[in-house]
């Protein structure tokens, strides 16, 4: 394939179908169905009456329309909700789109594209909920019924598996995130992929595991580095831009990613929580003593200053053991009362 016909096709624009009011439409093509059935009626009474030269035309020109011209005009009407849209080939090529609510006329002959919407990543519950909405029960019996060809242009969800992905530390993490999405480009989404939900959910597999692998699970800490723990706002912003640039070629928008869930593998959970606590116990006991030594080293000056006590260096380190084991101890201290002499 030349680089020509690859651009074409990744940059492929819609072509917005100006299409006819197809109440018009309706109306006229009615009108024109019973006069030619009028027609045909007069041209048989006609050509019984002897008058085969006025009454063949005319048995000719009404059956043509009634039974072959007006039933392939009454294919080209469309009704559309809000929010959705039809993709029409004319003989194998793009012909156009039409979007928004309303009562359309186009061309007969043009082809509505049925995009494939089942995916093979859905999960077994989900794909027999939408094989079951695909058929019709008469007398117990299913037939299948065609998708249908319209294109819905709502904000639509996403949300994957959980997923297990190492870290940027190696430590697998259990990660699933939804993302929110809609279609700006109809010919982009029906025609540069086989199956754009498919596509998209496959895109949001692949950017999850290219944006944890950047980061650790927690900064354990570090104070400045980022964490998929502390730093949701910035990594969703960032898996937002790595799946939209991966999805552009299907003519999706991704409106929004965020991470729904997010923990420790259950090898390594409870570690890791060890390793947490300990973490906590740790930051806990050296503020309790940066605490204690700080009020240890004002009671030493606050004796020193008034001139409540002389100690000597062995007195000072003795009172310094003291208080420390009170201040820092986990129970509180049983007072021994000295009842002799200082020294």
């Amino acid at each position: 394939m030349s680089e020509n016909k690859k651009e074409r096709i990744l940059h492929q624009e819609e072509i917005m179908l100006k299409a006819q009011s197809g109440m018009l439409m309706l109306v006229l093509n009615i009108l024109l169905t019973l006069a030619g059935i009028a027609a045909f009626v007069i041209g048989i009474i006609m050509a019984a009456n002897n008058n085969p030269s006025s009454g063949v035309p005319l048995i000719i020109i009404g059956s043509l329309y009634s039974f072959v011209i007006g039933p392939i005009l009454f294919a080209g009407l469309k009704v559309l909700k809000p929010n959705e849209a039809l993709v029409f080939t004319l003989f194998g090529k793009y012909h156009g789109t039409i979007k928004g609510e309303g009562f359309y006329f186009v061309n007969p002959f043009a082809t509505a594209v049925r995009p494939e919407v089942f995916t093979s990543s859905a999960s077994t519950g989900q794909i027999a909920s939408e094989q079951k909405a695909a058929t019709i029960n008469v007398s117990g019996v299913a037939f299948p019924t065609q998708p249908s060809p319209k294109i819905s242009l709502k904000a639509m969800t996403l949300n994957n598996d959980q997923q297990k992905i190492n870290d940027q530390l190696g430590n697998p993490v259990v990660i699933g995130i939804v993302v929110v999405w809609k279609i700006v480009n109809t010919a982009k989404a029906v025609f540069n992929v086989d199956n754009y939900k498919e596509f998209l959910s496959i895109q949001c597999d692949s950017a999850l595991r290219n944006i944890v692998r950047l980061y650790p699970y927690d900064s354990a800490g570090t104070d400045g580095e980022k964490s998929l723990q502390g730093s949701s706002l910035e990594i969703s912003e960032r898996l937002k831009e790595e799946i939209q640039e991966k999805v552009n070629i299907a003519g999706l928008e991704i409106v929004e990613a965020k991470i729904t869930h997010l923990a420790y593998s259950q090898e390594i959970a409870a570690a890791m929580l060890q390793r947490q606590q300990a973490s906590a116990i740790i930051d806990a006991k050296r503020l309790i003593v940066e605490g204690a030594v700080g009020m240890v080293e004002m009671a030493l000056v606050r004796l020193s200053d008034n001139n409540i006590v002389h100690l000597d260096e062995e007195r000072k380190a003795a009172m310094v053991s003291n208080l420390l084991v009170v201040l820092c101890g986990n129970k509180d201290a049983q007072p021994v009362v000295n009842s002799g002499s200082l020294y």
